[in-house]
C-alpha cells in the first residue's frame, strides 16, 4: 500500500457527496458464484448433517489455495496486489487522486474447522465485487479503494483471533505473532513462509480514510426481526484464556477418591463455574464458553494427570467483563484447596483480550441512509463476535454491515447460510457507502 497524507488527523469529517456520487449496481449473481467457488476449497462432508462445510484454517494448504485464487481474481479485476509480512493480502484500485488516503474494504477468508461459505468471505469477495462492477462500468473514484484479506481472523489454529489485523493496526507485534504455535508446535512465522505468503514490510500503520466490512450476522436478531441489513454499533469485549491443570495420574479402580488429584474433576468444576457466572445475572449480558477440553493420558482406566481447557468470555460492558474475569481468577486461585487431595497446580495463559469497541457514528448513519435509499429496512445491533473492523478502529474510522443469516442465525457450522439476495443487498449498501467515501476530498 502507498503512503498518503492523513486528513484531519485521520477522522472522516467531510460532508457526504450524495448528489455527485455515482451509483453502481453490483452483480449479485457474480458475487454468489465467487462465494460458492471459494467454498469448494477446503470443502468437506459433515457427518452429522450430510451438508457440505468448509475447513480452511489459517496457513494450511487449503488456506494457501484460497489465497492464490483470491490473488488471481484481484489481478484479473485490475488490482495491484501486495502481501505484508503477516500474510495480509491487499488489492488496490488506484484513484484519480492517489495521494489521498484510501478507502479500505476487508475481512478474512480463513475459517474454523466447521465453517460454511459466508463468514469473512462475504466481506472480502463483496469488496472484490464492488471493484469488478466499477471496472465493468468504467467508474473512477478520487480515493483509491483497497480490498483487504487479513490473516488468522478466527484464531482457532494459533490461539489469537484477529491476528493479522491486530498486527496491521499495531496492537500486537510481528515478533509476537511469528512465535505463536499451533497444536502441533508449528509457528505462525514458519507456516507463513511454508505456504509462500510471508510478504514485504507494508503493514498498515498509515493513513486509511475509512474502513468498511460486510459480514453475516452470526446470530438470530435480523432473522427474528425480518430485517435484511444490520447497522453494527460496535463489538463487545472478548476475553480468551487457556487453563492448564496438573494433577496426578492414578489407577481408576485402585485409588480411593480422597487420595486423587484429578485434573479432569477440576476441569469440570471450571465448566460449571463459568455457566454459574453467566446464569447469576451479576455480570450483565455475559456469555461464557468452554470450547476445548483435553485430558491426559486420556485412557479410561487412568485418573487424568493433566487437563487443558479454554474459557471464552464476552460482554458488551467493560466493567462487567472486568468483574467476571476477577471472579473467575479468584475461583482458579482457590481451586486447589477445593480438591479432595492436595497437589493440584493451576496455570493460566492469556490468549486474547479486547475491550468493547464502538464503530464510527457518521459511518453508521451513512450505512443506514444508503440502505434506506435502496429500500432495505435496517436494525442497529452490537456484534457478539469479533471482527477485523474492531482492530482497524485504532487507525481509521470503521463500521460494519451485517446481513441476515438463516436457520436461527447459526454460524461456525455447515448450516450457516445467507441468501443470495441478502448477500447482494449488504454488498450493495457497502458499495454505495464506499463510493461516497471515495469521493470525499475530490475537489479539496
Amino acid at each position: 500500500m502507498r503512503r498518503a497524507d492523513r486528513e484531519h488527523g485521520g477522522n472522516v469529517t467531510a460532508q457526504h457527496q450524495t448528489a455527485t456520487t455515482p451509483k453502481v449496481d453490483i452483480d449479485g449473481d457474480r458475487l454468489w458464484a465467487s462465494l460458492m467457488r471459494l467454498a469448494e476449497i477446503g470443502a468437506f462432508t459433515d457427518a452429522a448433517t450430510g451438508l457440505t462445510g468448509v475447513n480452511r484454517q489459517s496457513l494450511t494448504d487449503e488456506d494457501a489455495d484460497g489465497r492464490r485464487l483470491l490473488v488471481q481474481w484481484m489481478r484479473e479485476a485490475g488490482l495491484e496486489v501486495s502481501v505484508d509480512r503477516m500474510g495480509n493480502v491487499f488489492g488496490r484500485r488506484e484513484g484519480t487522486r492517489p495521494e489521498l488516503a484510501p478507502v479500505m474494504i476487508g475481512s478474512h477468508i480463513d475459517s474454523v474447522p466447521t465453517a460454511s461459505a459466508f463468514d469473512g468471505c462475504l466481506g472480502v469477495l463483496g469488496g472484490l465485487e464492488i471493484v469488478r462492477s466499477l471496472e465493468q462500468r468504467g467508474v473512477a473514484t478520487a480515493r483509491s479503494l483497497v480490498i483487504a484479506a487479513f490473516s488468522e481472523e478466527e484464531g482457532v489454529r494459533f490461539g489469537t483471533d484477529m491476528l493479522g489485523s491486530a498486527v496491521a493496526a499495531g496492537r500486537l507485534s510481528l515478533e509476537h505473532a511469528y512465535r505463536l504455535r499451533d497444536a502441533d508446535g508449528c509457528t505462525f512465522g514458519d507456516e507463513l513462509e511454508r505456504i509462500g505468503f510471508k510478504g514485504q514490510p507494508s503493514e498498515l500503520l498509515e493513513p486509511v480514510h475509512a474502513y468498511l466490512e460486510c459480514h453475516i450476522e452470526q446470530g438470530p436478531t435480523l432473522l427474528r426481526d425480518d430485517l435484511p441489513i444490520g447497522v453494527v454499533t460496535g463489538v463487545q469485549a472478548i476475553s480468551w484464556q487457556r487453563i492448564t491443570l496438573h494433577g496426578r495420574a492414578a489407577h481408576a479402580g485402585a485409588t480411593p477418591t480422597d487420595l486423587r488429584v484429578d485434573a479432569g474433576l477440576a476441569a469440570a468444576q471450571i465448566v460449571v463455574k463459568v455457566r454459574d457466572m453467566v446464569d447469576s445475572g451479576s455480570y450483565g449480558c455475559l456469555r461464557g464458553t468452554v470450547g476445548r477440553i483435553v485430558t491426559e493420558p486420556g485412557m479410561p482406566s487412568v485418573v487424568p494427570d493433566r487437563a487443558e481447557l479454554t474459557v471464552d468470555l464476552r460482554n458488551p460492558d467493560s466493567a462487567h467483563m472486568a468483574a467476571a474475569e476477577s471472579e473467575l481468577a479468584d475461583f482458579l486461585r482457590d481451586l486447589p484447596s477445593q480438591q479432595p487431595c492436595e497437589g493440584l497446580v493451576v496455570e493460566t495463559e492469556r490468549m486474547a483480550r479486547t475491550e468493547p469497541v464502538p464503530f464510527d457514528a457518521r459511518l453508521q448513519r451513512a450505512i443506514a441512509d444508503a440502505a434506506a435509499n435502496r429500500g432495505y429496512p435496517t436494525g442497529r445491533l452490537m456484534s457478539g463476535a469479533g471482527h477485523d473492523a474492531q482492530e482497524i478502529v485504532a487507525i481509521a474510522p470503521a463500521a460494519m454491515v451485517f446481513v441476515r443469516g438463516q436457520f436461527d442465525g447459526i454460524s461456525h457450522n455447515p448450516r450457516e447460510y445467507s441468501t443470495q439476495e441478502d448477500c447482494a443487498a449488504g454488498t450493495q449498501v457497502l458499495a454505495d457507502v464506499a463510493l461516497e467515501l471515495a469521493a470525499e476530498g475530490e475537489h479539496a
